[in-house]
């Protein structure tokens, strides 16, 4: 499945994916005091499984960014190159207002925001490029 790229990573869609070692599970959460007889899990053990079951805080933020990307696309109009040009004929009221994106150089965004033409560089990373158009 690797080697066809068949698996893909649920939250960014990279097909990169590798295995690496883990720590092994060890089923704590069934020990019983044995004063108690109950068989109830242990306040350490119980939190310990709930830590499991949260996700990382790392998957977290790269998750909040691709909800953040796709909405990103699904509301705006790509122009490409043309960014730059387009924005300006925004701003001065030379073409339609619309939420558009693009791509343009550092200079040129910098050049955009001194003339007051408000944009926001977003910048996906290229495992994401792909998946969400």
């Amino acid at each position: 499945q690797l080697a066809r790229q068949l698996i893909q990573c649920p939250v960014c869609g990279d097909d990169h994916i590798e295995k690496r070692l883990s720590a092994p599970r060890l089923n704590l959460s069934r020990s019983a005091d044995p004063h108690s007889g109950s068989g109830e899990a242990s306040a350490p053990a119980r939190a310990a499984s709930n830590e499991v079951a949260l996700a990382s805080p790392q998957a977290e933020a790269t998750q909040a960014v691709l909800r953040l990307a796709k909405a990103m696309l699904e509301q705006t109009q790509d122009v490409g190159p043309r960014f730059a040009d387009e924005a300006r004929k925004i701003h001065y009221g030379e073409s339609q207002s619309r939420p558009i994106r693009g791509q343009a150089t550092p200079e040129q965004t910098r050049d955009l925001l001194e003339e007051g033409v408000p944009v926001m560089p977003f910048m996906l990373p290229e495992s994401l490029k792909g998946t969400l158009q």
